[in-house]
């Protein structure tokens, strides 16, 4: 025969439960995020069990209603935090909120204000942190247009989500679970993380890759975990999806750089799209009919967004070609510049290296003639 169990009593196994289960603290980036915050922060509460979790908003000076909208929410929910971001970039303040976390805390869960997360995105990315005694999980990131989206947002998440506009980036497509050397940040071993110096400050994108390489060559391993993918909102405007996308190149520039790796295929195509533009305008003065021939790519991208319109039966889906003329170009320049400035770093640093060896070297000279006089004497 069984007996109801007290509220005391079921305090108590709560208490109990809560003490075996790793501390997790989210991280929520955000800047000027007012149409999507709440949204992400709703689906974020009580994945995890409360008193073992917390929530922190990381601002990085938002002139929109992100900062009021989080601290109502903060009141209502004693697990939501909001915090003051300085640097104002997503590295920063992932990398603030691994300082500031609880004491407690054992897992850092990586989530993206312009995302949208399953009820169970939380326990899965743990329970695959711990199960496979992996460093960092990562995840799909599927895109996906709001309920409400604008003209422009349908088209540009119909973009993003092909392998036109992703590259077939393992995470942005079908996955599979398993260990990998990239995907879209989930969460993290704390004290790991801690332990290479989290993410570098000096990227305000594609910190993520780059903190996979260091990663890799410290011993971190990274798991897929394809049953807990990531909703991501993409940018609703042409110009914004150019910013992102010019960063994203520079970024990706700045990778490769330091750890002097070259590019993968799908990272040269941009590039080769943007060169093959340029040169059908640089040739219109001296043959307007070979010029012609720089039309075959931008016919090619808006081809596309008429077959996906007609397939979809979705007007809004037009515009997709000029979203993926965006994504290319915008990335391609970015990437070109990101190079250039980096190859300017390098030469500076070592014509100042070359300097202080030059200098170094005088002073020794100096220094043993200095000597020779102190003996003749």
């Amino acid at each position: 025969m069984t007996s109801e169990q007290s509220p005391a009593t079921n305090q108590t196994v709560l208490k109990a439960l809560v003490a075996t289960l790793p501390f997790v603290t989210i991280v929520v980036p955000a800047l000027n995020e007012e149409h999507y915050i709440a949204a992400c922060i709703a689906s974020l509460i009580g994945q995890w069990p409360e008193g073992a979790y917390e929530i922190l908003v990381l601002d990085g000076g938002s002139t929109d209603r992100t900062r009021e909208i989080v601290a109502a929410m903060c009141e209502r929910h004693a697990a939501v935090r909001l915090i003051n971001n300085p640097r104002r970039i997503q590295s920063a303040a992932i990398n603030l909120a691994a300082q500031i976390a609880c004491e407690q805390a054992k897992v850092l869960v990586r989530a993206d204000a312009h995302g949208f997360y399953a009820p169970d995105f939380v326990q899965l990315c743990v329970t695959a942190l711990l199960a496979t005694d992996a460093t960092s999980v990562v995840v799909p990131m599927y895109t996906r247009a709001r309920v409400r989206g604008t003209f422009l947002h349908e088209a540009i998440a119909a973009a993003q989500s092909s392998r036109l506009g992703n590259g077939g980036a393992a995470h942005r497509i079908r996955s599979v679970s398993g260990f990998v050397e990239h995907g879209h940040h989930a969460a993290f071993d704390l004290g790991f993380f801690r332990s290479i110096g989290g993410y570098d400050e000096s990227f305000t994108h594609n910190e993520d890759a780059e903190l996979d390489l260091r990663a890799i060559r410290a011993g971190g391993r990274i798991w897929m975990c394809a049953d807990a993918p990531a909703t991501y909102y993409p940018r609703d405007r042409f110009d914004r999806l150019a910013q992102q996308y010019f960063r994203h190149g520079g970024g990706r520039a700045r990778t490769l750089c330091k750890h002097r790796l070259r590019p993968r295929p799908r990272q040269i195509i941009p590039v080769l799209a943007l060169g093959w533009c340029m040169a059908a305008v640089a040739t219109v003065p001296f043959d307007p009919m070979l010029s012609l021939l720089g039309l075959l790519y931008p016919v090619s991208c808006v081809s596309w967004g008429v077959l996906q319109m007609i397939r979809r039966r979705d007007a809004r889906l037009i515009a997709g070609g000029a979203a993926l003329m965006t994504m290319h170009l915008a990335w391609a320049l970015g990437f070109l510049i990101g190079i250039a400035r980096a190859r300017r770093i390098v030469l500076v640093s070592g014509h100042a290296a070359a300097s202080t060896d030059l200098a170094t070297k005088r002073l020794f000279v100096d220094s043993i003639a200095t000597v020779g006089v102190v003996d003749q004497s």
